[in-house]
């Protein structure tokens, strides 16, 4: 019982379920409910195998740097096994911090490569005054394209890659020696440090594929990279944020416990699901954004041309 002399269900304090307590657990409605969703991870996964075969058939091999979405399947595995749930974050975490990185050589790629890129923008300058970290920073100076300057926005993403894989391998050590705890917010635990640093190293990455998209966005328009741009950061709000929000009212206890899940099984539950429905539509318009062949863009025309100019600044900048 509770201080207002309330029942508590036991299970609401326990860890969460394994997984053939909750298939036994299951009624009519929520084996529906389980069905849908993991038909639609299974589709998502059929999709993205078919996706890598058509983009290994058809695509030159400097381009083979598509954006394909794993992780509804990672949720549809944390849905039926809520113990694992943990390990299925950290898996699809791990993804998306490389598709950071993917998403700025596609860009890249799309342009010709690192040398057309050099060649193109050489008499154009980059506005870094842009988000997520300087975006009410006008008062920064505009950067000359160079090979350093290249060089650091690849390295601002390519950290990310890789030292969240480091951070998870580490999170997971400590985990197994119980110093890593997700509800465990206390100064002396390991989760109040890693994931604010985490967290930090994220800005630090999506810095460089947001300058690099504001400057390549009006020459790749016929390449329909907005719109590649915007799946991009919807999946970023969907799996980060999103779950982020979910994870924080589970935490405070403003999600219910509903036996035989607790209050912070139960968000991660949700999240989960909301997850798979979510990738599963992304995935099906990312297809149609991606299943395409690569044609060569114009050649950049000396009247900067609307279709194939670059985002210039002005003289006096």
């Amino acid at each position: 019982m509770d201080g207002s002399n309330r029942t508590i269900d036991p299970s609401c304090r326990d860890r969460p379920p394994l997984a053939i307590d909750i298939f036994l657990q299951l009624d009519v409605f929520g084996i529906i409910l389980y069905s849908v969703l993991t038909f639609m991870a299974a589709v998502s996964m059929l999709i993205f195998i078919e996706e890598c075969v058509y983009i290994y058939r058809m695509v030159p091999a400097n381009k083979k740097s598509i954006i394909i979405w794993v992780i509804g399947t990672m949720s549809c595995l944390g849905m039926w096994i809520p113990r694992a749930t943990m390990f299925t974050d950290m898996t699809s975490a791990c993804y998306f911090a490389i598709v950071v990185f993917k998403f700025l050589i596609l860009m890249l790629e799309e342009i010709g490569g690192d040398e057309a890129f050099l060649w193109r923008a050489g008499k154009h300058k980059l506005k870094i005054s842009t988000g997520p970290c300087c975006c009410c920073c006008c008062c920064l100076p505009y950067v000359a394209i160079t090979r350093r300057s290249l060089f650091l926005l690849k390295l601002g993403s390519f950290q990310f890659a890789l030292l969240k894989i480091v951070f998870t391998i580490l999170s997971i050590v400590l985990w197994t020696n119980g110093t890593f705890d997700l509800t465990n917010l206390e100064i002396t635990g390991a989760t109040i440090w890693i994931n604010p640093f985490v967290g930090i190293l994220t800005i630090i990455a999506l810095w460089p594929v947001a300058i690099m998209f504001m400057h390549l966005k009006t020459v790749l328009r016929t390449l329909k990279i907005i719109p590649k741009y915007a799946m991009y950061q919807l999946v970023l709000i969907l799996s980060q944020l999103q779950t982020a929000i979910i994870n924080i009212l589970a935490f405070q206890g403003t999600i219910a416990c509903a036996p035989p899940f607790s209050s912070i099984a139960r968000g991660y539950m949700m999240s989960q699901q909301l997850l798979i429905l979510e990738m599963f539509i992304i995935t099906l318009v990312t297809r149609l954004l991606y299943r395409r062949q690569y044609d060569p863009l114009p050649e950049e025309e000396l009247d900067d041309n609307e279709n194939t100019k670059m985002v210039s600044i002005p003289e006096t900048a």
